[in-house]
């Protein structure tokens, strides 16, 4: 059974840090392209950071570009997020999402809220 479960949302105050986790189970977690989106109450969701499957390239968002970072761990089947100076525009709901050709896998989300 595929899962993506993500932890460590949370209330945090502007400028503050925080490190979201996706543990995956239940596929082959090396030969996947992992991404991290957010969406927030009215919006579309959007594509925050994308890591590939070795973990040798990423990119980011322009809006977050400098304040994020994505790695993963190919031997815990983990990838992070690691999110500095945060901002109140930075708040959302961030998902996981697991990429393989045709596959495609989502987590359940965790809740960032950041206040001013």
């Amino acid at each position: 059974q595929v899962q993506l479960v993500e932890s460590g949302g949370a209330l945090v105050h502007s400028g503050g840090s925080l490190r979201l986790s996706c543990a995956a189970s239940g596929f082959t977690f090396s030969n996947y392209r992992m991404r991290w989106y957010r969406q927030a109450p009215g919006k579309e969701r959007e594509l925050v950071a994308a890591i590939t499957p070795a973990g040798g390239n990423t990119n980011y968002a322009d809006s977050v570009k400098g304040r994020f970072t994505i790695s993963r761990d190919n031997v815990k089947n983990t990838v992070y997020l690691q999110m500095n100076s945060l901002k109140p525009e930075d708040t959302a709901v961030y998902y996981c999402n697991a990429v393989s050709g045709l596959l495609n896998y989502w987590g359940q989300g965790t809740q960032v809220t950041v206040s001013s």
